[in-house]
């Protein structure tokens, strides 16, 4: 996890975060879409084989996960997040397959204070994920609510 501590100051339009990689397994692909999208080719070996897959790959579900938790643990995990009222956008581009490893990078989009509750503000980003050959399997576009830097912070 990041030592810094992220505050709704810290980020800015244009802004990329490179944050980090994970690699999934078959076994962890199963094991997650057996309790979560138990489609043939997410669980099944002979039948993902036959699909137009042509082998098991990762729920879109598991690969979102994924990318939430290489987000927790570089950003949201020591931050002032407040939570997220949605997603505007989540974009399955390629499969993920076993073996894969992916890699998240964090662009903020927009920010803006809050004008009704000053201790807050808005941040909207896109969060991209690419496969170890660099090729784009998602995007996740959103908006998180963050906390103000507190002046005795702002001030040491």
């Amino acid at each position: 996890m990041s030592t810094r501590r992220w505050y709704f100051e810290d980020f800015f339009p244009g802004q990329e975060i490179e944050l980090g990689s994970r690699t999934v397994t078959e076994q962890e692909i199963i094991e997650f879409a057996t309790d979560f999208d138990p489609q043939p080719f997410h669980v099944d070996r002979d039948a993902a084989r036959d699909s137009i897959f042509g082998g098991v790959i990762a729920s879109g579900w598991h690969t979102c996960s994924m990318i939430m938790r290489i987000v927790v643990d570089s950003v949201l995990g020591n931050s002032s997040s407040m939570g997220s009222p949605g997603l505007e956008k989540v974009r399955w581009i390629l499969p993920v397959r076993p073996n894969d490893t992916l890699s998240v990078r964090y662009i903020t989009t927009q920010v803006k204070a809050s004008s009704s509750k000053p201790d807050r503000g808005v941040v909207w980003s896109t969060w991209e994920a690419r496969n170890q050959d660099g090729e784009l399997v998602c995007t996740v576009e959103g908006m998180g609510m963050y906390g103000r830097r507190p002046q005795e912070v702002a001030s040491a």
